[in-house]
């Protein structure tokens, strides 16, 4: 039965379903790192919203990035998503055309920035990696923000704002990410569906759907690489991180050499022994939906990786499927993730 939420207190018991894999090689906890885009508050609010669930201290950089540090699971940032505001190339470009800025006019014009570029730029918070039982207390922020008037990917055509979610791995041999991975590529249509994704989102270019070719070969069941041969065959086939499963961080820490020797986008790939899920929409402006619903579509990814006779059999009938069938498979699995939700 599709999931049906009243009211806050309803919202808030929303369930975050637990990890078929809960702990990371060294045997601890799995983490999650959340980043959320949306527009309509400041950071300061932002900021105030995070201090008063986690504690700690805000710290505000500039008009453009501030954060909470000291907090009881880690620092978060604040930021306006732009990476010209943030380190303030614009200030080279004026100096260059002669226009010399004194410190109350740079700060004057960097507030009146940060203002505009709001309208348009998402601004995020970036939290740490905490434990999935923290999951309930992040989602009472988004919360928080809701009710202060944060908005989100379907309140503008303009608004292409998403929800990303780094996720610590499990395992680090080649068996074990594939699976993830073949898991991820056949459930990636049910789960734009399932996600009712954007269609500003679907048109941009942060989460491009990998490749037909890319798809059959990780699923052909013949392909059995080791770790170095699955690094190879995705630099191969999608050397970006623009998919809906960006796996360049990872692989960047599993293997820095091989990925800095691949012409990917070095300078905005951040090492880190974790999924970095990039296709849901933030739809924090919607009081119907809370941040387990992303995650637990995340979840449905790893049980069937964790069920592997099931995963070769829906890889070989995907793989003998034609085309035009493809639609019709995508809406049954669209059906049963409405019914696991």
């Amino acid at each position: 039965m599709e999931l049906s939420l009243h009211g806050f207190e309803t919202r808030m018991s929303e369930p975050f379903h637990d990890l078929p894999w809960p702990d990371t090689p060294e045997g601890e906890p799995r983490r999650i790192g959340v980043e959320i885009e949306m527009a309509g508050v400041s950071l300061e609010i932002m900021a105030e919203a995070v201090k008063a669930e986690f504690g700690g201290q805000i710290e505000p950089d500039n008009a453009f990035v501030a954060r909470v540090r000291d907090t009881d699971v880690g620092d978060f940032q604040l930021e306006l998503d732009a990476r010209v505001l943030k380190d303030r190339a614009y200030r080279e470009h004026l100096a260059r055309l002669g226009i010399e800025l004194d410190d109350s006019d740079k700060a004057a014009l960097d507030r009146w920035l940060a203002d505009a570029a709001g309208r348009l730029v998402p601004h995020e918070i970036v939290a740490p990696p905490i434990p999935v039982a923290d999951l309930p207390r992040l989602d009472r922020v988004r919360a928080a923000l809701q009710e202060a008037g944060a908005q989100g990917t379907e309140r503008s055509f303009l608004y292409a704002f998403g929800l990303q979610i780094n996720i610590e791995i499990h395992r680090t041999d080649a068996e074990w990410l594939l699976a993830i991975l073949r898991s991820f590529l056949l459930m990636a249509e049910a789960l734009t569906a399932a996600g009712a994704i954007d269609l500003a989102r679907r048109l941009s270019p942060y989460i491009r759907a990998f490749p037909g070719p890319f798809v059959r070969h990780m699923l052909d069941p013949d392909f059995q690489p080791d770790q170095a041969g699955l690094i190879d065959a995705y630099l191969a086939h999608s050397p970006t991180r623009n998919r809906p499963l960006d796996l360049l961080p990872l692989f960047a820490h599993l293997d820095p050499e091989r990925v800095n020797a691949a012409p990917v986008e070095h300078d905005l790939i951040k090492p880190r022994p974790a999924f970095h899920y990039r296709l849901p929409n933030c739809e924090i402006d919607d009081p119907d939906w809370s941040l387990a619903r992303p995650f637990n579509g995340w979840v449905e990814v790893e049980r069937l990786a964790a069920d592997p006779e099931r995963l070769e059999r829906l890889s070989r009938e995907y793989l003998d499927r034609p085309g035009q069938a493809l639609g019709r498979w995508a809406d049954d699995w669209s059906q049963r993730l409405r019914d696991w939700f």
